[in-house]
């Protein structure tokens, strides 16, 4: 006869065999479920979310930091958020592969270690504090706050020493990206910069006739490995004053928009600002913030795209500035003002303190809409209510690259940038986000 209790006839090995199996399946479920059940991919992005919403708050608040430069915070926070959970994210070390020159990182003790929400919480209130160190003192509590309340929510059903555990990993993954992010060169982007002269080239425009913002800021390096590479946009018409060159035509297109703006055109233009308001990495914060909150996204995805859109932002604005610096052209207000004549003109909008090609709101909106849609696919209908604190409408759109190519057009209807310069940084964005990927 047969020793196997799974083969050995009569009633009681049958039994036997049967409380066996009952046994050995218990046990997996007690081993096995809950890991499983706490991994980020069965976690709500709760965390997450709340987070996304201080960081608007921080970057809304934030004083004497340029516009772009918040692209640093929104790319390296969401790289901590990531990396904080990556323990429990099956092919984890995929991305991680791609970050360029991040060490440090804690090793892991093990899937079961973490409650994964936990892990994002520390990793995401120790960053902000080290990227926000002159925030206001209701900030600042703000941030403790926030930490303190989800840390108690986690322990109504989480033990104390796992949450420990948590936090500890957390913070220690928030400070090894930070202390990469301080290496990036964003220290040297103001260093001395003698402005070139001559015909076409960019000068100080008004109102502030300011000095030009951040001229090194293209040397800064990507977040991740090649992502800008071969993005550079080709060459702008060459300058001429000829009133049939193809150079004058690209800027009188702009100052003949500028006498015919309808109200939705202001509308479009105001709403993607930015400045005052949320800046514009900020703004797809926003746009990411919403979006995982209305796919009812969980937290391993929303992790994924809060890096990976910052990380688009971030990288396709090192390759804008880069290119801003080689081409130097002039913008619309001059060349309208002093080769159209028109003195008495002025952009709808404030012209930024820099280069005009490429557009920079073109550049990082490509990058940031063209990895949404690598995330998301079609979702459906898009409405941004970013600015609903404003008074402002909120706008629907049908696509990811929909709201990006708003996001540039309206820089021609705030009469600050030619129709190439959006259309070369829509196509840079998306060379950054292909890169990427």
């Amino acid at each position: 006869m047969s020793t196997s209790l799974f083969r050995t006839s009569g009633p009681l090995s049958w039994f036997i065999g049967t409380i066996m199996i009952i046994v050995l399946l218990t046990q997996c479920k007690k081993e096995d479920g809950p890991i499983h059940d706490h991994r980020p991919s069965n976690q709500s992005s709760e965390v997450i979310e709340k987070w996304m919403t201080l960081q608007i708050r921080l970057m809304k608040n934030a004083t004497g930091v340029p516009n772009h430069a918040f692209s640093r915070y929104f790319a390296y926070s969401g790289v901590a958020a990531l990396e904080s959970i990556a323990p429990g994210i099956h092919g984890s070390d995929y991305w991680r592969s791609k970050w360029n020159g991040l060490t440090g990182l804690p090793a892991s003790t093990g899937i079961g270690s973490y409650y994964y929400p936990a892990n994002a919480n520390a990793a995401l209130a120790a960053i902000n504090k080290s990227f926000f160190p002159n925030a206001s003192a209701i900030d600042k509590a703000a941030i403790d706050s926030l930490e303190t309340a989800l840390n108690e929510s986690f322990l109504t059903t989480q033990p104390q020493p796992k949450i420990n555990k948590s936090n500890e990993f957390g913070k220690a993954v928030a400070a090894a990206v930070y202390n990469w992010a301080e290496t990036d060169g964003y220290k040297n982007a103001n260093a001395p910069y003698t402005v070139p002269t001559g015909a076409g080239l960019w000068k100080p425009t008004p109102p502030a006739f300011a000095a030009p913002a951040t001229p090194y800021w293209g040397n800064n390096r990507s977040i991740v490995s090649g992502s800008t590479s071969n993005t550079l946009p080709i060459a702008p018409p060459a300058y001429s004053t000829d009133p049939s060159s193809p150079f004058f035509l690209m800027v009188k297109k702009v100052y003949d928009a500028s006498l015919t703006l309808t109200d939705d055109q202001k509308a479009m233009a105001t709403f993607w600002r930015d400045v005052p308001g949320v800046s514009s990495p900020g703004h797809w914060l926003s746009i990411v913030q919403q979006v995982v909150h209305n796919t009812d996204a969980k937290l391993d995805k929303a992790a994924l795209a809060y890096a990976l859109t910052g990380i688009g932002v971030n990288d396709a604005l090192i390759s804008c500035f880069k290119a801003k610096y080689q081409y130097n052209l002039v913008r619309p207000v001059t060349y309208i003002k002093e080769v159209m004549g028109h003195t008495e003109w002025n952009s709808f909008l404030g012209t930024p303190a820099h280069p005009e090609y490429p557009s920079a709101h073109s550049a990082l909106s490509g990058a940031a809409g063209a990895v949404l849609q690598k995330l998301f696919g079609n979702v459906g209908a898009i409405t941004d209510h970013t600015y609903d604190y404003l008074g402002f409408a909120p706008r629907t759109y049908t696509s990811f690259m929909g709201i990006a190519e708003e996001a540039g057009q309206s820089r021609l209807y705030a009469g600050i940038h030619y129709q190439q310069a959006i259309d070369q940084g829509i196509l840079l964005g998306k060379k950054v986000a292909n890169n990427i990927f």
